[in-house]
């Protein structure tokens, strides 16, 4: 990492409504975002392996891999976050429990703690991804240039990472409060964004605008709306004017844009336009499925007012007509660099986050336990550079 990328927003946090895409759309963002170069963490913390079955490569340990090259010589590793994997770490690090953190996983206390108190299944979770944006290598630069976090849901996702207010019943003091507090640093800094991802129909762009307002009010900083899956406008306005209204009507501009349809069928060689032949028997499927295309781009434009109502930079990325592959991933991740290089995120107006306590030290502890371990990084199968 340079000196001129380290004021950027260095961890970027991908939620949406499911079935909008979030997974490829963070998978998309960090490859972009480890172009010319850069070196960025992929994370996600839902053990549903999304990541892996996205770049197709076997299922993600609880160890950061290099999974992907991106252009320019950068690199995208992944690391799949296990709950009670995190914790016997913690207790590691803070209690030097060793085997016997390990003898408890096997009687299920681990699994036990972390079910009966969610709130402390989301410190570990959000304090092992802000222990990888705050770690350094031996020079004093972040290992990470930048670090994507594959997030839960919008509808649960200021929870997640409103950790204080999570581990206010569980406690005011100890190494539990204190890893809390260092994770909030971390997410209410200039260095943290929060993106949603959303479609442009109805109820993912409300959840979309219920999930910024909560964010919002909880003082967490949001970055981008990325509009997913977005489907090419095939008419001019003229053109949907005309098939706007249903083609099962009657009336002279009915019959006369049906007969317009028929002959144009015939002069491309489907049949002749008299009444009865092949052209006009696909003269009222094609004015239903115009209809239909007239009426969603009109809900989609209603949509992204919406969403441009709420102030923040919009992203959009096409729907991948033959289904997400290694290639539509980097297809995404160029579309979205380009956007971003064309509009950039705003400044948040937050602070930057502060050298001091917490993480820090953790992120010291742990970057050497590793290395004594000699699995920092474990290298596995790896898309190459396209």
């Amino acid at each position: 990492m340079s000196p001129q990328q380290s004021s950027a927003a260095r961890l970027h946090i991908v939620t949406g409504k499911g079935g909008t895409g979030k997974t490829t759309v963070a998978a998309s963002l960090a490859l972009a975002l480890a172009a010319e170069g850069r070196r960025v963490l992929l994370a996600e913390v839902e053990e549903r392996q999304g990541i892996a079955q996205l770049f197709e490569t076997e299922a993600l340990p609880y160890a950061e891999r290099k999974i992907a090259s991106a252009p320019g010589g950068g690199e995208v590793h992944a690391l799949a976050i296990d709950a009670e994997l995190a914790m016997l770490d913690y207790l590691d690090l803070f209690y030097k429990l060793g085997r016997a953190g390990r003898a408890l996983k096997k009687l299920g206390a681990i699994d036990f703690a972390t079910t009966v108190a969610p709130g402390l299944r989301d410190v570990l979770l959000t304090g092992k991804v802000c222990e990888a944006v705050r770690r350094k290598d031996k020079a004093g630069w972040p290992v990470y240039d930048a670090v994507v976090l594959d997030a839960p849901p919008t509808g649960r996702i200021t929870r997640f990472l409103n950790v204080n207010d999570e581990v206010a019943g569980l406690a005011r003091v100890g190494p539990i409060y204190n890893q809390a507090q260092a994770v909030m640093r971390v997410i209410k800094s200039a260095q943290t964004s929060i993106h949603l991802v959303t479609l442009l129909e109805e109820m993912p762009v409300q959840e979309t605008m219920d999930g910024v307002a909560e964010l919002r009010a909880a003082g967490l900083p949001v970055g981008a709306v990325i509009v997913n899956m977005l489907r090419p406008v095939l008419l001019s306005d003229a053109e949907l004017a005309a098939v706007g209204s249903p083609p099962s009507g009657s009336g002279n501009g009915q019959a006369k844009r049906r007969t317009a349809v028929a002959k144009a069928l015939s002069q491309a060689g489907l049949g002749g336009a008299r009444r009865g032949g092949v052209a006009e028997r696909l003269v009222d499927p094609l004015l239903a499925q115009a209809h239909e295309h007239a009426e969603r781009v009109v809900l989609e434009r209603e949509q992204r007012a919406e969403i441009g109502g709420l102030g923040l930079p919009v992203r959009e990325l096409e729907l991948l007509s033959d289904g997400v592959d290694l290639g539509g991933l980097y297809r995404l991740a160029d579309s979205l660099r380009k956007q971003a290089a064309a509009v950039p995120l705003p400044d948040s107006g937050l602070a930057d986050i502060p050298d001091e306590g917490g993480l820090d030290a953790d992120a010291a502890r742990i970057a050497a336990a590793q290395e004594d371990d000699g699995h920092t990084d474990d290298e596995g199968p790896e898309v190459g550079d396209r």
